[in-house]
């Protein structure tokens, strides 16, 4: 039998196609040098200097001039920013820049681009060469699908990150740069950099390292407010509003009031300002794209057009000034060791993201209550959207830890997707937020609300006032930080909470805190608001389906009546029971069904082919909302109450 088998295989080899070869068989070729790994001592050669030209609104390009000098007889390699902070992943727009032109004594110099590492240009200046003139242009989106639009006739939202290259071989903190910008004459201007003069629409900046310049991007806009937050003089707050329209500045003086609160709210929580000053770049636009992105003596907040004129409805807008703004203490300040690199060319790696990203908006809510900026109600809404998430909406936690999700970044850029409760998205950042409420919850119980979260906040962001440095941390540091509060197991907890794969979500931190949740089928006012932010119809914890206001289906939840009925995600309904497509009929369909055998009935659209789907589905509309548990301390609004 043996040798049978040794037959079989010897016949399976003599007809290979290896076989036959009588040629060498591949071999890989060799890889092209290493780029040169950054070092930490200053670049020799002196500044650069860089400026930008911002006026051509119309074709919305940003021309880039800079002079780079070097050092003579040396090849040069020259790096476009790869990596983005706070976007956590090698996102930065390579097929945005164009035109690029290398210039030595006024002479084009052939570039080569690295075939390995395609944001690297190698250049071989002439002997004696000192400074090379370098020009491209940075081709901002003109449609939402080239990406995030960063011009319009109004406003211009410029990062640096897209505006330069550097010299490798260097810590980006030991590379010295003058930037100067070029703004459309008239306009007002936010940005973190300090300015040296500015006259008709030429703005000169004082000289920084480059990465302090990468961290400090600019809100420029033809209707452009400040409004000051503090004014105390140890290390001044703004708010810098650029809008569409001159009206939509309007803020009324109590709510301006709110966002001073956040500040000192802020200060009360974390003892230190790790900043000597600090803009909110706020853009209230639907025409510029949104954002949220933190900065450590800035950040980008992008939002709805109408946000102070329309204040009653924007409540979910308004956990973001909060959360960026603790940025910068829990993620720029103290950031985690393997994020920290000393370059933007150089891989970051994510695994601490449910600290830098998750604890951060559970502060972003807190602090947001404790302002004043939402409710003490809208937050207890907000929190229960959350929980319901995590609680039913995220199946995906069957097979996927929250750790594993901190690769998200990377793994996909936050490109859409098809099945996001199953495959999960980024979910270090709310389920991360309930495991910072189990973790608070946790320590006031132990310690009879002597000591809470809070303390661990000011002990470990809040250090060192006054330094707006960097100070890296690790797994372990977190763990001591939390026994130096109190003593306990927080390696298991953490490790429970974010390293284990688990069929669902405890939710401790809600009942320890006196809550438990419930649905209902009347949505909150915080619910109906956040449809009405995002265009949206919200209907995953009954059918299982997010439409948009077109009838056109946004999100499935996985194994819901509507996933077992075959919809997904580009389907389009046409109507419900019979009745053109409206979201109030939708819903009164659903309703109808409840407690009945008639399933609710679709006729839906996917590409060319139109069908009846029927969804097995009779439960009634489920909404959710928090509700108090009877006997319990009530420590929530504990949590929420302003600190004095």
């Amino acid at each position: 039998m043996k040798s049978a088998l040794f037959a079989f295989a010897a016949a399976l080899t003599a007809t290979s196609p290896l076989a036959a070869q009588t040629f060498p068989l591949p071999q890989p070729t060799p890889m092209p040098p290493a780029i040169p790994a950054p070092q930490d001592v200053a670049y020799p050669a002196g500044a650069l200097k860089l400026e930008v030209d911002a006026t051509d609104l119309d074709r919305r390009i940003f021309r880039v001039h800079e002079w780079i000098p070097i050092v003579a007889g040396q090849p040069v390699t020259l790096l476009y920013p790869e990596w983005v902070p706070g976007g956590h992943s090698p996102r930065n727009p390579l097929s945005l820049m164009g035109g690029l032109v290398v210039k030595a004594g006024g002479q084009a110099l052939p570039w080569t681009r690295d075939p390995v590492h395609v944001h690297a240009f190698h250049v071989a200046p002439p002997a004696g060469a000192t400074l090379l003139e370098v020009e491209f242009q940075y081709l901002s989106p003109t449609e939402r699908d080239q990406g995030r639009i960063q011009m319009t006739p109004e406003l211009i939202s410029a990062e640096w990150i897209d505006l330069a290259l550097y010299p490798a071989g260097y810590f980006g903190r030991r590379i010295q740069v003058e930037p100067t910008l070029r703004l459309p004459a008239g306009w007002g201007y936010g940005t973190a950099l300090e300015t040296a003069s500015a006259a008709d629409g030429l703005v000169k900046f004082k000289p920084v390292d480059f990465d302090v310049l990468m961290d400090s991007p600019l809100l420029a806009g033809k209707y452009f407010k400040v409004f000051d937050l503090d004014t105390s003089g140890k290390s001044p707050v703004r708010l810098d509003v650029a809008a569409d329209r001159p009206e939509l500045l309007a803020a009324a003086p109590d709510q301006i009031e709110k966002h001073r609160e956040l500040v000192r709210q802020a200060d009360a929580l974390y003892g230190a300002r790790h900043f000597n000053h600090y803009d909110f770049l706020f853009s209230l636009s639907d025409q510029l794209g949104g954002i949220g992105l933190e900065h450590h003596r800035s950040s980008e907040d992008g939002t709805v057009p109408d946000y102070f004129t329309d204040w009653g409805k924007n409540a979910p807008a308004r956990n973001l000034l909060a959360h960026e703004y603790s940025h910068s203490w829990d993620g720029k300040y103290r950031r985690p060791a393997d994020l920290w690199t000393p370059n933007l060319n150089t891989p970051m790696r994510d695994s601490l993201l449910w600290v830098y990203e998750g604890q951060d908006q559970y502060w972003g809510y807190v602090l947001g209550a404790r302002s004043g900026l939402n409710t003490r109600q809208q937050t207890l809404d907000a929190l229960a959207m959350t929980a319901a998430t995590y609680s039913t909406g995220r199946p995906g936690r069957q097979w996927r830890s929250v750790e594993d999700t901190t690769n998200d970044p990377i793994i996909n850029g936050r490109r859409p997707i098809p099945w996001t409760s199953w495959q999960r998205s980024e979910d270090y950042y709310s389920e991360g937020q309930l495991v910072w409420l189990d973790a608070d919850t946790l320590i006031r119980e132990k310690t009879g609300g002597k000591k809470s979260l809070d303390d661990f906040a000011r002990a470990f962001f809040g250090i060192e006032d006054g330094n707006w440095g960097e100070r890296p941390y690790t797994f372990d540091d977190v763990v001591k930080g939390l026994n130096d509060v109190v003593p306990y197991d927080w390696a298991q907890f953490l490790n429970a909470h974010i390293n284990e794969v688990a069929p669902s979500f405890p939710l401790d931190g809600l009942t320890r805190g006196g809550y438990r949740l419930v649905y209902t089928e009347t949505p909150t006012e915080f619910w109906k608001d956040n449809e009405g932010n995002r265009k949206m119809v919200d209907l995953t914890y009954s059918l299982g389906l997010t439409l948009n206001r077109e009838g056109m289906i946004i999100g499935v939840l996985w194994d819901s009546p509507a996933f077992k009925a075959g919809l997904t995600v580009g389907g389009k309904v046409i109507a419900a029971n019979g009745l053109a497509y409206e979201a109030e009929k939708l819903k009164d369909a659903i309703t109808a069904a409840k407690g009945g055998k008639q399933p609710v009935s679709l006729i839906v659209k996917d590409g060319d082919h139109f069908k009846v789907v029927d969804v097995d589905y009779h439960g009634g509309l489920r909404y959710p909302r928090l509700e108090r548990i009877d006997g319990k301390p009530d420590l929530l609004s504990k949590i929420y109450e302003p600190r004095r």
